[in-house]
């Protein structure tokens, strides 16, 4: 049997109050535009049933033309990419603030080899990505089997 890989947070975190961008796999543009918490913008919940996971990815601000998934050698990625209009002025008067953003986050989960894109059924919901991955079994290497020589 196997799980997503989704478990990789640091309990260390919040204690240090640090980033640690090597360890966490978060580069140096992400930590630009996100911050230093910038590895929970994407804070997933995952259920276990006795026939599939179901993952939740909140995705505050994001509209469902801005996410995309792909699954590729049994890794299913996330990526929400936002853009922001860099006018200064507008209609609505001049910009003397911007505290929002445009960049691109990504999460990858294991979730094996055997699935298909058509397996794997997803919905976007009030900012919350909501993922269906059914379970299924690895293929089995065939049992090898020996003859006897007689002789």
């Amino acid at each position: 049997m196997f799980y997503p890989t989704i478990f990789n947070d640091s309990i260390f975190d919040d204690l240090m109050d640090i980033a640690l961008p090597a360890v966490r796999g978060m580069n140096e543009v992400d930590k630009k535009l996100y911050g230093k918490h910038a590895a929970h913008v994407m804070r997933t919940d995952v259920r276990e049933h006795d026939d599939r996971f179901e993952v939740d990815i909140d995705l505050p601000g994001f509209k469902k033309e801005e996410i995309s998934l792909e699954l590729e050698n049994g890794n299913l990625t996330v990526t929400a990419a936002k853009g922001v209009d860099k006018d200064t002025e507008d209609k609505n008067g001049k910009l003397i603030r911007c505290e929002r953003y445009s960049g691109t986050m990504q999460r990858s989960f294991y979730v094996g080899k055997n699935l298909t894109e058509d397996e794997i059924k997803a919905r976007f919901e009030d900012g919350v990505l909501k993922l269906s991955i059914p379970k299924k079994e690895e293929k089995k290497l065939p049992e090898r089997k020996t003859i006897m020589i007689e002789g």
